[in-house]
């Protein structure tokens, strides 16, 4: 990741900070989740994916708050319109329409360059509504961008101010051209309709929230928690990941200070089960993804050690609706929550 000017923060003046910004980070998360009918456990892994920043796709049928999770999150945190890019792709959507358009000026002294200002290149949190309609160009842009945290001007790689990207999609195809993007997104969670079991709810806050829309008013935005604090709580738990504890010949490692031995084994053991009962794919990159994921949870929820609890992660994982079905009784099972 290439670090900007305003992330060099020290760790030592991390460490110190590191309860408060945990503290205001829960205060955020929780106070976000009253303005919605049972998305608290969504709005948890949106936090958590943004302190790690890794990529978070939304599933669900059209109508079941995808967009206005994001829409909230992004000013609950402040996130100014500046700093914030926000697409719905298709199949006809051009490379313009997300890097910027060329320099018309540049152009005729021979220079490919964009004019990426309002585009995903300077947002520091994006969301990209149907990310699986687009054409392979697009795929292959958001794939460095996602990857390598770059763009390029004329031949030459630049660094994309992106932290925190949050995607969305009604299906999820089974394009093998796709494969590529999905595996980068470690954690898929879906957004479901709740009307079955909280209608009366449903109605009493969709009606508030048409109140809100109308008189352009925006409660949730309370100040509890800033872009900066979701920043440094990932620089935080990069330096952290870095350490070794002194007292052994090399040090112990994160895995063996944070990751108690029998909660790993038990990791193993549902990842392998997961994969030789039902098939699921989890290649080497998303199982270390996963892990810097599972130590974030543990740190924002508790403020350090992983626990069975954080395992619940792996209901996320899911490549089909069929897997994500499968997941989310499945895994619960396997660790005795139900």
């Amino acid at each position: 990741m290439t670090v900007t000017a305003d992330e060099t923060w020290n760790f030592e003046a991390l460490q110190q900070e590191a309860d408060d910004i945990r503290a205001r980070l829960n205060r955020f998360r929780q106070s976000l989740g009253r303005f919605f009918v049972q998305k608290q456990p969504l709005i948890d892994l949106m936090v958590v994916s943004a302190v790690a920043q890794e990529p978070l796709l939304l599933v669900g049928p059209p109508g079941t708050a995808k967009s206005d999770l994001v829409l909230k999150f992004k000013d609950a945190i402040g996130v100014s319109d500046d700093d914030y890019f926000e697409y719905m792709l298709t199949r006809f959507t051009e490379p313009s329409e997300i890097l910027g358009p060329i320099d018309i000026n540049q152009l005729r002294d021979g220079r490919y360059i964009r004019r990426e200002q309002g585009k995903i290149p300077t947002a520091r949190l994006a969301f990209l509504d149907e990310i699986f309609k687009s054409n392979s160009a697009i795929l292959n842009i958001l794939l460095t961008i996602v990857n390598e945290r770059k763009f390029y001007q004329d031949g030459v790689p630049q660094p994309v101010r992106l932290r925190v990207l949050f995607a969305a999609t009604n299906e999820i195809p089974e394009h093998g051209e796709l494969a590529a993007l999905k595996d980068r997104f470690v954690l898929k969670a879906e957004s479901l309709s709740v009307q079955d079991g909280y209608f009366t709810e449903l109605i009493d806050a969709g009606l508030q929230s048409e109140v809100y829309r109308n008189l352009n008013q925006k409660p949730w935005a309370e100040g509890h928690a800033t872009l900066e604090d979701l920043l440094k709580a990932g620089r935080y738990l990069t330096g952290l990941f870095a350490r070794r504890e002194a007292g052994t010949a090399e040090g112990a490692t994160d895995r063996e200070l944070f990751f108690p031995a029998d909660v790993f084994r038990e990791y193993q053991r549902l990842v392998k089960t997961l994969v030789r009962e039902d098939g699921l794919f989890l290649s080497d990159r998303k199982l270390v993804k996963l892990y810097k994921l599972l130590r974030t949870r543990a740190w924002l929820l508790r403020g350090g050690t992983v626990s069975r609890d954080d395992l619940q992660l792996l209901t996320y994982l899911g490549e089909s609706h069929r897997e994500m079905e499968l997941l989310r009784t499945k895994v619960p099972a396997l660790l005795g929550l139900t």
